[in-house]
This record gives structure tokens, sequence and C-alpha cells, in this order.
């Protein structure tokens, strides 16, 4: 199948996941059900647009198998930390502002344009299924995607084992990856897109699509990603100022010195 058909194809799977992810949310009754089904997404994307696609056989499979592999363990890792606890307070307040019948404003400002998203960004995995064969750009992306996912896995770990330790309640993890970063997660998030990109640019068609990962950055680093979260870790930790003034908020640096603590 040529490009343009598994294009318009793997848009067709985005949007009927989507409809049914919401679905699953209403009978959740938990808007957030989005968040768990974000990593997925990507991963069906892949899986379909290896089926259709006729490039090389070992390059398709080494695309398929790192996005499944960071899709995956991302839609675990999110639905294991969210499933405890209430809903996340963004829905919460998107339900309150949304007038009469939320569901549907939520569906069409969040899970459509999730939806929008995922496909847009998840465009060199599939050009990328398209490429003749590897390239030295595409080991230098196996490469950077490695390091991505190292950062991502190893922070949502630190996080996760301080979390669970009830003495750290109300303060802030400074240690570890964090100690370079405030958000090791998005950062390696980035990274790991940066990689697919660059296995995309075995072919210049492929190279094309390099406004998909600067879109995926520009949303972990300033979109819905990091500040969204930053803001509420201000109100509800006593030291996280001091922590932003001193960690880099995004790529990995020493820590600032000469800033005093309050």
């Amino acid at each position: 199948m040529g490009l343009g058909a598994t294009l318009a194809v793997t848009a067709g799977v985005t949007l009927l996941a989507i409809v049914v992810t919401f679905g699953i949310a209403r009978l959740r009754k938990r808007y957030d059900t989005v968040d768990t089904f974000w990593g997925l997404g990507f991963a069906i994307v892949a899986v379909v647009s290896f089926a259709l696609a006729d490039g090389s056989l070992p390059l398709r499979l080494t695309v398929t198998a790192l996005t499944v592999i960071w899709g995956v363990r991302l839609s675990v890792h999110l639905h294991l930390r969210n499933h405890k606890l209430p809903e996340d307070p963004r829905y919460v307040k998107m339900v309150e502002r949304a007038g009469e019948n939320p569901g549907l404003r939520i569906f069409v400002t969040v899970y459509l344009v999730q939806g929008v998203i995922l496909w847009f960004v998840s465009l060199p995995v599939q050009f990328a299924q398209y490429s003749d064969g590897f390239g030295v750009t595409a080991w230098i992306g196996i490469a950077v995607w490695l390091v991505g996912f190292g950062f991502e896995t190893i922070g949502d770990a630190q996080l996760r084992r301080f979390k669970a330790d009830p003495e750290n309640k109300g303060k802030v993890l400074d240690t570890g990856l964090w100690r370079y970063t405030r958000h090791p997660n998005y950062f390696g998030d980035a990274c790991v897109w940066w990689g697919l990109y660059l296995l995309a640019c075995s072919s210049w068609l492929g190279a094309a699509t390099i406004l998909s990962p600067i879109a995926m950055t520009y949303t972990l680093a300033n979109g819905t990603g990091k500040p969204m979260l930053e803001k509420g870790l201000r109100k509800s930790r006593p030291g996280y100022a001091y922590y932003v003034e001193r960690t880099s908020g995004f790529f990995p640096l020493p820590p600032r010195k000469g800033v005093t603590p309050p």
C-alpha cells in the first residue's frame, strides 16, 4: 500500500481508537483515561503502518519495536500511577467549566485534539516504514532513543520510589536525574521522538517530518506538560520554588551555584 493510503488508514484507526477510549472513559467516569491511551495510541499507529508499508524490513521492525516498547511502557506506567488516585484535577476543572453537555465538549477539545496531535507526531514512524534501509542517521536515532528511554524510565522509577516513602510527603525530589533537570521524564520523551525522527531520516521524505518532533518537544516543554505540572507543584510543595531556581527546567545541566535557600 502506498504512503498516502497508509496515512489515511492510520488517521481512521486513530479516530476509531479515540472514540473507543472516550466510551471507556464515560463508563469509568474518568476522563483522564485518555492519558493511559496516549502511549498505546502511538503503538497502534506503528503496528498498523508496519503492516501496510513495503519499506526495508529491518528498519520497519526497528522503528515499530521502539515505538511499541516506548508506548506500552508509558501507558502501563500512567495507568498504574493514576488508577488508585482520584480523577486528575485538570479534567475536573474542565468539567466544571464546560457548562451543558461537558462530555461532548471534552471529547472535542481534549480527545479529538489529542488524536490529531498523536497522528501528526507519529508521522516520522509512518514515513520510516517506507525507507529503503538503514542510514547513518538511523543508527544515531537508535542511540538518541536509548538515551531518552533511559531518562524517562529511570526518572519515573526514581519518582515512584520517592513518593512511596511516607517521610517524603510534601518534599521535593532533587536527587538522581532530578538533580539535573526538573523533568527527566519529559526530556526523555522528547529524545525518544527525536530518535524516531532520525530513523525516518533514512529517506529525504522522512526528513520532511521534522515538525512532528518539534511539536512533541514544544508540547512537553511549553504546552500541557511542564508548565501545568509546575503550577500545581508550586502550590503544594513549599520547597519547589527554590528547586526551580537551581535546577534546569528541561535539558539536563549541573545545578546552578550561588542560589540561596529560603
